[in-house]
């Protein structure tokens, strides 16, 4: 493990699934680390990581108002002194019955949510948390796309898609804008994870997942905090602008 000692590192997503292995992951590293997310399970999740004696904090935020993001970073330097890692693991994916709705049935109110969640929501905390990073000359920034971003998708919606692959292109220019900073940014896309949003697909669907992926099995929450741990650490310092595919091989771009 890479040593996160007296960093101060910023989840989304965080309550739950894959934001709550990485939020995890980073705070066994040392890092002291914020769990960000609207929904109930957050208190319970920054519980159980400071039974097992790990430094979290909870802070329930909308990312999709900007004056909530203002006041959540602004925060955050308050109590811990710095923001060092910003993991951006956040997303909604809606389904109908199930299924993802074709872009003829796409409402307009549900595509907005999707890019306000998704894309505007990663671009608010990174517009305020780069300044931070800038005057300590180090970062990270993880933004988590997805295979969808990546490559057509028969699940997600067109919604989804766009927002993720929209995440990689903001990547990619912010990583140059800050990269003589100090400061890296890059994506993970995820392939199939055992998470709550993938079972909205249904067991058959992800059943079916299995028998396309090389290493025959779909993914765990762990499998995606072992990746975003090491672009957060010194190691991964000449690691900019990427995009690195966790997948069991299921996409090879």
């Amino acid at each position: 493990m890479s040593n996160q000692q007296g960093r101060v590192a910023l989840v989304t997503g965080a309550a739950r699934g894959i934001g709550l292995s990485i939020a995890e992951r980073l705070a066994k590293e040392g890092a002291c680390t914020v769990l960000v997310d609207v929904i109930a399970e957050l208190d319970q999740a920054v519980s159980r990581l400071r039974s097992a004696g790990l430094n979290v904090h909870a802070a329930r935020t909308d990312i999709s108002r900007e004056d909530e993001v203002k006041a959540l970073v602004a925060d955050v330097v308050a109590r811990h002194g710095s923001l060092d890692i910003l993991v951006n693991n956040a997303g909604i994916s809606p389904k109908h019955d199930g299924r993802k709705a074709l872009v003829e049935d796409t409402a307009l109110d549900e595509w907005q949510a999707v890019l306000a969640v998704n894309l505007t929501g990663p671009f608010l905390l990174c517009r305020h948390a780069v300044p931070l990073m800038r005057k300590r000359g180090w970062g990270r920034i993880i933004n988590m796309s997805s295979q969808a971003g990546r490559t057509r998708s028969q699940i997600a919606g067109s919604h989804y898609a766009a927002s993720k692959a929209g995440l990689i292109g903001f990547s990619r220019t912010l990583a140059a804008e800050v990269g003589p900073a100090g400061i890296t940014v890059n994506c993970i896309a995820p392939g199939r994870i055992e998470t709550p949003m993938a079972a909205m697909a249904g067991a058959d669907v992800n059943r079916a997942y299995v028998t396309q992926i090389p290493v025959a099995r779909i993914g765990t929450p762990d499998d995606i905090a072992a990746a975003v741990a090491f672009l957060a650490s010194d190691e991964a310092g000449f690691i900019t602008g990427a995009t690195i595919d966790v997948n069991g091989g299921h996409f090879m771009g």
